[in-house]
């Protein structure tokens, strides 16, 4: 009996790890119990929340690091009052991360050429708005210096990095907001919440456009577009993990499907220029693959990476810093304990001439935004620009970056600064206190 096999260039695409030289020992992965990839990478450094006895940090490491980093005396970004939950680079320039942290800052770090060689301490953007710790950052793929921001305040803040301000606030979920993902041309931003219901909003008016049911199991979820409809990843009612594909324009449901009764959160990520999709489990290690095709049955298996060492976080490279003589479509960078692991995703060609049929131009790690800031919160639109991969892409180096720092009174430091300000309170305590006295006598009289 004949059986129709459906045809794929990336059917037969296969995971593997990179070699030992070229995996990082001694990486202090936070062991905060925030849903967070913790961990962001473009073509010159990858950056991980990082465990430290006081304080939030992150480290910074080059990508060109193999081995074993230092266990004492490792530079770090250590800037925050508590725990970083979520970093993420400019794609715009390699040298500009993000940080959000416990202690309810966004701080913008502008990282030396070379990576660190000490510590740093003092970030050139502090971004100050939300009202309790946030979770998440995320830059805008098409604009220049536009991020997205959650917080434990139920809200999601749209941020000029360069001028410290916030230009929109998006309110409305009435529990946290777990995940949020920018589409493909940055004009709509959407969100999936603790309330189990999925949002699609504009992150230039503020306004949400859908608001539909989601997930309904009580773990996280997560969101990412496929092209124009929403993907989520969560749990069902009973606990099972599964997958759902919904129509952007209202949020009806058109696939839902279950995959396992795993306990970990899935980590979903898309390549718009192959239509692969990942999920990437947490505590299981493995990367499921799958391709997206818009048909009739929308999301097609494909195969998996499977190990045996459970995965903390991970995020995937630019498609600008892969290695197209190899057929490498993906590389993921895989946080285990104590440990950074590269594994790349292969089109097995014997070839060794470029393959345009697998490396469409790539928007990925490109390197220009389509839109400044100005024109972005004007209301204009653009498609992200693209680069071409058979002839090799070459970084831009370090780009000199004007930030308008903003003046913010983050307290008093250390405990001689709590005393003082402690005992300046109590004398102004005092003070109003006998003001209210002598007003109250002054009334009766």
């Amino acid at each position: 009996m004949s059986r129709f096999v459906r045809s794929s260039k990336y059917r037969h695409v296969f995971g593997k790890e990179a070699k030992v030289e070229q995996q990082v020992d001694n990486v202090n992965v936070s062991r905060n119990a925030w849903d967070s990839n913790y961990i962001a990478a473009n073509n010159t450094f990858w950056a991980v929340c990082w465990e430290t006895a006081g304080g939030g940090s992150v480290g910074v490491v080059p990508q060109t690091t193999g081995g074993k980093l230092p266990q004492q005396g490792f530079p770090l970004i250590a800037g925050h009052k508590a725990a970083v939950l979520d970093v993420d680079f400019n794609p715009f320039n390699d040298y500009i991360l993000a940080s959000a942290s416990e202690d309810c800052y966004i701080k913008i770090w502008s990282i030396p050429e070379g990576g660190l060689t000490e510590n740093m301490t003092d970030p050139v953007q502090s971004l100050q708005g939300h009202r309790r710790k946030v979770g998440n950052v995320k830059f805008s793929p098409v604009a220049d210096n536009v991020l997205a921001s959650t917080s434990q305040d139920f809200s999601i803040k749209i941020w000029d990095i360069a001028t410290g301000q916030c230009k929109l606030t998006l309110e409305g979920p009435t529990d946290i907001v777990q995940s949020l993902a920018w589409n493909y041309d940055g004009s709509r931003l959407a969100t999936t919440c603790k309330d189990k219901k999925n949002r699609i909003g504009d992150p230039r008016t503020g306004k949400w456009e859908v608001v539909e049911e989601g997930h309904q199991g009580v773990k996280g979820s997560r969101v990412v577009w496929l092209d124009d409809k929403l993907f989520t990843v969560g749990f069902s009612k009973g606990s099972e993990r599964e997958y759902m594909l919904f129509e952007s324009s209202n949020l009806s449901q058109i696939v839902r499907k279950g995959i396992d009764n795993s306990s970990g959160q899935l980590m979903p990520f898309y390549d718009d220029d192959t239509k692969m999709l990942y999920l990437a489990g947490k505590g299981d290690g493995n990367v499921r693959y799958y391709e997206y095709t818009g048909g009739e049955e929308y999301i097609y298996a494909l195969s998996e990476f499977k190990t045996n060492k459970p995965c903390k976080g991970g995020c995937f490279m630019y498609k600008t810093g892969l290695n197209v003589s190899e057929c490498e479509v993906a590389r993921f960078l895989k946080l285990e304990v104590g440990k950074m692991v590269p594994v790349s995703f292969t089109v097995p060609r014997k070839s060794d001439l470029f393959q345009d049929d697998i490396y469409p131009d790539t928007a990925s790690g490109a390197g220009d935004p389509a839109l400044s800031t100005a024109d972005y919160f004007a209301g204009k639109n653009a498609q992200p620009k693209k680069v071409n991969l058979e002839k090799g892409f070459v970084a831009k180096p370090k780009q000199a970056v004007e930030f308008v720092k903003q003046e913010i009174d983050e307290g008093p430091q250390g405990e001689t600064e709590l005393k003082k300000a402690l005992a300046e309170a109590k004398n102004r305590i005092s003070f109003l206190e006998a003001e209210l006295v002598k007003a109250r006598q002054a009334g009766k009289n």
